[in-house]
């Protein structure tokens, strides 16, 4: 007997394929699915098959732990403040050559591997991504406010994206590869947080999609991955704590998209083997979309704060 169920995910595939070919996609890759060689081969086919259906992918990398690893076999101490390393200059040489030469080139390398075009770049390149210094602001144990300065680490300003670049490579079928080291005013290195460079470059593309892949089954309520949320949904459940820790700077970050003009974002579970895939050409997806779609009768949220 026949087995006509791979037709069926082709044919699930296809509306989708027709209502995004000639549309951006901005993808955060990391966590799980950089770290494993073989979730890494898979995400790089996904890239390849979405170029060759005429989607234009955009992938924005993060590279967090082997920055680490490599500090420590340099014997360079990291300082870490409720979770933010600071990033004096030697550990922003280690960082810029981490993100923008080996991983970055890494990340290419897979995709011509697979029979993509792929071209990698870091925000200093054609002035892609202009920053100013990113500091922390919390309570001392006097109960008085603080500002601690992490050095290095930046963030994006606003219009700090300048897409000429990565419209160029689209134009020419490249799928740019971004590593999150920008510059601010006087031209010195920033480290920046890999979901906020992504979410920045998809608004500056007014990107049809901005996909952060994570090591989490998506926004979770209990066991169970929540989907469909609007806004005022991800306001509601930050204010109970259904949405809490961790989680709360990435959702933030797919506001401040939808804010910006991208159409829908995504939080998935870069565990799974071919979750972009799954998230975009099928009905049920790997995760959790975020749209202002299912606000569309109620009152808007307020902007997320920079």
């Amino acid at each position: 007997m026949i087995d006509n169920s791979r037709a069926e995910i082709l044919l699930e595939a296809l509306p989708y394929i027709r209502r995004f070919t000639g549309k951006t996609i901005v993808i955060k890759f990391g966590g799980a699915a950089m770290a494993s060689e073989e979730l890494a081969r898979h995400f790089a086919r996904d890239i390849v098959l979405l170029q060759h259906v005429g989607i234009k992918p955009v992938v924005v990398h993060g590279g967090g732990p082997q920055i680490s690893r490599l500090l420590k076999e340099l014997n360079i101490d990291s300082e870490f403040v409720d979770g933010h390393r600071i990033t004096d200059q030697a550990a922003m040489d280690v960082v810029e050559m981490v993100l923008a030469g080996k991983i970055n080139k890494g990340i290419v390398a897979l995709i011509n591997n697979e029979g993509g075009r792929a071209a990698g770049i870091s925000g200093k390149d054609g002035s892609l991504a202009l920053a100013e210094p990113h500091s922390l602001t919390r309570k001392n144990d006097a109960g008085h406010t603080e500002e601690i300065s992490l050095g290095r680490v930046g963030r994006i300003k606003k219009d700090g994206i300048n897409p000429e670049i990565l419209q160029a490579l689209e134009d020419n079928s490249y799928v740019p590869v971004i590593a999150p080291v920008a510059t601010d005013s006087e031209g010195n290195s920033l480290n920046i947080n890999a979901d906020t460079m992504a979410g920045a470059v998809a608004s500056s593309l007014k990107a049809e999609k901005l996909i952060l892949l994570t090591d989490t089954a998506g926004v979770l309520v209990g066991d169970e991955t929540i989907t469909g949320l609007g806004p005022e949904d991800v306001a509601r459940m930050k204010d109970s704590g259904e949405i809490s820790g961790g989680m709360i700077p990435k959702v933030d970050c797919c506001l401040q998209a939808l804010y910006s003009g991208v159409s829908r974002t995504h939080i998935i579970d870069g565990r799974v083997a071919h979750a972009v895939l799954l998230e975009i050409f099928t009905d049920r997806g790997v995760g959790t979309l975020i749209s202002n779609d299912f606000d569309k009768n109620r009152a808007p949220a307020s902007p997320v704060a920079d």
